[in-house]
């Protein structure tokens, strides 16, 4: 897999269930290009990684995202995916990801299998180079914001309740940005994390058609447009 900025790879998928297939198989030929319209650089930037957890439970596979706290000077509010900046010591984007998952929502490293490692994305108006990093819960346990002042909520998201047409749509950003987003369970998910999660979805061959013509304004939002 071309990672687009550093390095990464799909492991076997061996034991993995059989869901997994199509989109570990779609991500060994993915770059940057196909989440993201900006050229990642070379070098630059603040390295950070988040993690894309996905779980399965009686009703299928699901996604766990948080909520940033309300007071947060930057990113208020918003929806995401675990992670943050690396740390001298992480070693990986995988290390970054785990370790800033067991700070934000209690997740514990050991019940995660680390599957792959996407093309790291830039996003300009903060400088950072973001890897995604994509992995299989294999041994989900209850999870919380561990500090509330930082996280509002920790949610897991059903595959089937995002790829339901009823909850996407597209936002619009006063700086006239438009981008794909989710509306489920009280929670407005948009810029980069809808952005890597709606790619995701269609090359798992999850998604279904949904009214792309829904543009809604973004809701009280000052911050710059994301990366798309």
């Amino acid at each position: 897999m071309n990672s687009g900025h550093g390095s990464g790879g799909i492991v076997s998928a061996d034991a993995l269930p059989l869901w997994w297939q199509p989109l570990l198989s779609r991500l060994e030929i993915a770059d940057a290009s196909d989440f993201t319209r900006l050229p990642t650089p070379e070098d630059g930037g603040r390295d950070s990684a988040v993690l894309i957890l996905i779980g399965e439970d009686d009703d299928g596979p699901d996604v766990l995202l948080l909520e940033r706290a309300a007071t947060l000077r930057t990113h208020a509010g918003q929806a995401a995916f675990p992670g943050g900046v690396a740390d001298p010591g992480d070693g990986s984007a995988a290390a970054t990801a785990l370790r800033e998952a067991a700070e934000e929502v209690g997740l514990d490293p050991g019940s995660v299998r680390v599957l792959a490692q996407l093309p790291t994305l830039w996003i300009p108006v903060s400088n950072y180079l973001v890897t995604p990093v994509l992995g299989w819960w294999r041994a989900p346990h209850p999870v919380s914001p561990v500090d509330p002042g930082e996280v509002a909520r920790v949610d897991r998201l059903p595959v089937r309740e995002l790829v339901d047409p009823a909850n996407r749509l597209r936002v619009r950003h006063p700086s006239g940005w438009v981008g794909p987003a989710f509306r489920l369970r009280e929670l407005l998910v948009w810029g980069f994390t809808a952005g890597v999660l709606s790619t995701l979805l269609e090359m798992a061959g999850w998604s279904r058609p949904w009214p792309v013509e829904r543009v809604e304004e973004l809701p009280g939002s000052t911050g710059a447009p994301p990366v798309r």
